[in-house]
């Protein structure tokens, strides 16, 4: 079993070819971050078929612990479409949502949410909680797990082996 495989396990299933673009966006957008020094996190928000958020994670250089890429890309989509409700949109990120993502997503009234890799330690979609199973809450999303598994996956692991080798070098 490799090392992703261990912190980053996945069910696989076939990836829509229109999802597959958007998460192609996604991993463009967390290579930034990773470039920038960030966890290589991405996410776009898409109405109609069209991008109109994006971003990637930024907590360390914005100072900002909300600064996750799901919240940068709610941000942007809202600015630039003038309101908070994200109603019809759908959101793609690289990585499972945390419960502040979670929370952030279902305020917005995301109608859709497709990530790729599982988060094992903070994810609020399945694998530490489901909060949109619960039906408690008002908003329920539609969530699809495990788009570009693979890919995603390693993009993290990858990152975390090199930050760990940089450490171990000090």
């Amino acid at each position: 079993m490799e090392l992703h495989d261990r912190f980053f396990p996945q069910t696989h299933s076939p990836i829509a070819e229109r999802d597959e673009v958007f998460m192609r966006t996604s991993l463009e957008l967390a290579r930034q971050a990773e470039a920038a020094g960030e966890v290589p996190v991405g996410a776009v928000v898409v109405l109609d078929g069209e991008i109109i958020g994006r971003g990637y994670n930024a907590p360390i250089s914005r100072h900002d612990p909300s600064a996750h890429a799901e919240m940068m890309a709610l941000r942007d989509a809202a600015h630039n479409i003038g309101n908070y409700r994200l109603v019809g949109c759908e959101l793609f990120v690289t990585l499972e949502p945390c419960l502040m993502c979670a929370g952030a997503i279902m305020h917005a009234r995301i109608a859709r949410l497709v990530y790729g890799a599982s988060d094992p330690k903070t994810g609020a979609c399945g694998s530490v909680l489901d909060v949109f199973a619960e039906q408690r809450l008002n908003h329920h999303a539609e969530v699809v797990a495990g788009a570009l598994a693979d890919e995603c996956s390693l993009l993290l692991s990858d990152f975390f082996a090199k930050r760990r080798a940089q450490q171990k070098a000090l």
